[in-house]
């Protein structure tokens, strides 16, 4: 996909888009990370992609990699200000699936249990 450099939306979604990057960025606003604590949250996610991933938003600087030199060696990702700064992002999105899809679908499973016809979305 070519991204129009001049329009902040598509440099954005270019960043964040990537399937798993948003549930990352998620999962590290709670504070740092190991890479096996985000591989476990993030149940599906193969190594080699949380791997990529990672690497991808330390490359964007929104995510930085400590490395404390311990035996064995201990890593912990963090959140930068640049990172920090996506969590309203997160947080919109958030809402909207509570207002939005969780309504929904308690809408849709409650018409089942009666008998109802869901309304089809368009």
């Amino acid at each position: 996909m070519a991204v129009d450099d001049s329009c902040p939306v598509c440099r954005t979604a270019d960043i964040v888009c990537g399937k798993w990057t948003l549930l990352l960025i998620r999962d590290l606003a709670a504070g740092n990370s190991r890479f096996c604590e985000l591989e476990r949250s993030l149940a599906g996610i193969s190594p080699r992609t949380l791997s990529l991933r990672l690497r991808a938003l330390e490359e964007e600087d929104i995510v930085e990699r400590q490395t404390y030199a311990e035996v064995p060696p201990r890593v912990e990702y963090a959140l930068t200000d640049k990172g920090l700064a996506l969590l309203p992002i997160i947080d919109s999105m958030r809402s909207y699936g509570e207002h939005w899809l969780a309504a929904g679908c308690a809408a849709e499973a409650e018409g089942a249990a009666l008998g109802e016809p869901v309304a089809a979305v368009s």
